[in-house]
């Protein structure tokens, strides 16, 4: 294996509103806001650096196309997760799907930005 070239250092996520889409991150992953960086990027961690740090990034145009790279996570129960992302002001982008044994939805945030909710044991 040759030497990597960096290190993970975040997931930055753009928004046109970085404060709007904060708490329904924040609530989804147990994770919790740690201030501006600069005046653009608003960043999210668990504090002990276990959880990857997520930092939005504002940017000036809404999502337009499907995300190129998304979040995947591990949950005990796709239809109490959907029900969640929707509580927190998300929506269900594709009903259950499966593949090879692994079932899955995709959700979106308030601002469209896609995930995917997946059985733990999948």
């Amino acid at each position: 294996m040759s030497d990597p070239v960096g290190r993970f250092h975040l997931i930055v996520i753009d928004s046109v509103d970085p404060a709007r889409i904060a708490p329904f991150w924040s609530a989804l992953l147990g994770v919790e806001e740690r201030g501006w960086f600069t005046e653009d990027y608003l960043l999210l961690s668990d504090g002990g650096g276990i959880a990857p740090r997520i930092a939005f990034q504002r940017v000036p145009e809404p999502k337009s196309v499907k995300n190129r790279v998304h979040v995947d996570l591990d949950v005990d129960d796709l239809n109490v997760a959907v029900a969640r992302v929707i509580e927190l002001g998300g929506s269900l982008v594709a009903g259950e799907r499966e593949l090879n044994g692994s079932r899955w939805c995709v959700v979106a945030d308030p601002e469209g930005n896609e995930l995917c909710v997946a059985l733990a044991d999948g």
